[in-house]
């Protein structure tokens, strides 16, 4: 199993968010949902149409966990939401698939779509857990408060929190950024 980052530099989100509306406003919708709410993949995709219409806030039971989840909807989301499902049914799923009547796309085509979006804006190491990890990485950036995180997360502790979006691996890459033992260029 490949290990994949958030994405950090706010800017690669928005050229992110660019490249996939341009392609297909679900995907770019899919993308907007899972940096914004933090949800798993596996989550995202069973979504319907009666599960966000003309609300404020989601309820869900989590597939992995089997744990109820209360979640926000932003209003900036919400103006997204509405545009994205105006004419659908609220019976249908909000990433249908092309294939089938009412079928949501599958996990594999999830990760096609944002790994392709992602190449071509030059990221590497993306896939679904991307979404999940970019929203934690901006939210512990935004209000340094772990323990939130951790409980939208559902995890155990603070550490694999913190490991998980890739704060850890952050603060191992600063410590040893100018760390050398001795100055090395001045062996002879």
């Amino acid at each position: 199993m490949n290990l994949v980052q958030p994405i950090r530099d706010l800017e690669k989100i928005q050229e992110v968010a660019t490249i996939l509306k341009k392609g297909s406003f679900r995907d770019y919708f899919l993308f907007v949902m899972g940096t914004q709410t933090g949800l798993r993949i596996s989550d995202l995709l069973k979504l319907r149409v009666r599960d966000i219409r003309n609300r404020t806030h989601v309820s869900i039971i989590e597939k992995k966990t089997k744990k109820p989840k209360r979640f926000l909807l932003s209003p900036s989301v919400r103006v997204i939401i509405n545009d994205y499902i105006e004419e659908m049914k609220d019976d249908d799923y909000l990433f249908q698939s092309r294939k089938g009547s009412n079928q949501p796309i599958l996990r594999q085509r999830a990760y096609a779509i944002l790994n392709e979006a992602a190449k071509k804006a030059g990221l590497e190491e993306i896939g679904t857990h991307t979404l999940r990890k970019t929203f934690g990485y901006h939210f512990y950036q935004r209000k340094k408060d772990v323990a939130m995180l951790q409980q939208l997360f559902n995890h155990s502790a603070p550490s694999i929190t913190l490991k998980y979006i890739g704060i850890t691996q952050d603060l191992q890459d600063k410590a040893l950024e100018d760390f050398d033992i001795v100055d090395w260029s001045n062996v002879h």
